[in-house]
């Protein structure tokens, strides 16, 4: 079973998810760019500073989740949404087309995403821009303690084989993109999310990696399953003056791709 986004949960960490892509966007240097794309967009929200940054430009929006793109289209009606993998939409998109292009914490969900930078440079006019991130967290116990239950029974059966984002460090991305003939800037931050609330990492973790596993699940096992990672997510990230802290390790590339 396919896994499906919920944009009303994704959005409850609206600010903390924006974050990021506020700071990527503050390192793209393009002045007036012609076509601006986003890909993984996600509901529109933060696609919208796009145009907000660059009016005169086409901005369109790209993402494979219909319920995100319909959450997009009703939102930001003025910018251009349409539904399609990115990896198709690299296949097919004319060279040099796009003036900046950009995702966020999208790719580490595309599996071996490192063979895609060839392809998105090449969709990239000469001095375009090409700017992303994605999580670096993969060793934290958001992830671990999920990945762990779900190599147990009953839930091995159904959910170990589920989905599981991943990503590189800084480095191997610069190098990926100076090969592509870009001139590249790589960081890493790493953020301390204060949540409140009853189980806070497990509803930050159910807008977004939660979701395939849970997916895989039959219905009759989610209760159970959220319970016990709700347990072990507690123990892990233990409550201080009610309040939870969230490290959040984020890795950064902005690339702008050499005159020709």
């Amino acid at each position: 079973m396919a896994h499906a986004w919920d944009p009303d949960r994704y959005l409850a960490y609206a600010d903390e998810r924006g974050r990021p892509f506020v700071e990527l966007l503050a390192r793209v240097g393009a002045d007036a760019p012609g076509a601006v794309v986003d890909l993984g967009c996600g509901p529109g929200n933060l696609t919208a500073l796009l145009a907000e940054r660059w009016p005169d430009a086409v901005v369109t929006g790209v993402d494979s989740s219909e319920p995100m793109i319909e959450k997009a289209r009703a939102s930001v009606p003025a910018i251009g949404f349409e539904v399609a993998d990115l990896r198709d939409w690299a296949r097919d998109t004319e060279p040099g087309s796009v003036d900046v292009l950009v995702s966020n914490a999208t790719l580490q969900w595309v599996p071996g995403h490192l063979e895609l930078f060839p392809e998105l440079v090449r969709s990239l006019a000469p001095d375009g821009w090409f700017a992303f991130q994605v999580p670096g967290n993969f060793d934290e116990p958001s992830h671990t303690l999920r990945a762990e239950l779900s190599a147990e029974e009953p839930y091995a059966a159904y959910a170990g084989d589920a989905a599981r984002p991943s990503s590189h460090d800084p480095a191997v991305y610069l190098d990926a993109l100076t090969a592509a003939g870009c001139e590249v800037d790589a960081w890493e931050t790493t953020y301390l999310h204060v949540l409140t609330g009853e189980d806070p990492v497990f509803e930050w973790i159910s807008g977004t990696s939660l979701r395939p596993t849970m997916a895989a699940l039959p219905e009759s096992l989610r209760p159970a399953y959220a319970a016990e990672l709700k347990r072990r997510l507690a123990v892990a990230y233990p409550p201080r003056e009610g309040r939870v802290v969230l490290p959040f390790r984020r890795i950064f590339c902005v690339a702008r791709v050499l005159g020709a």
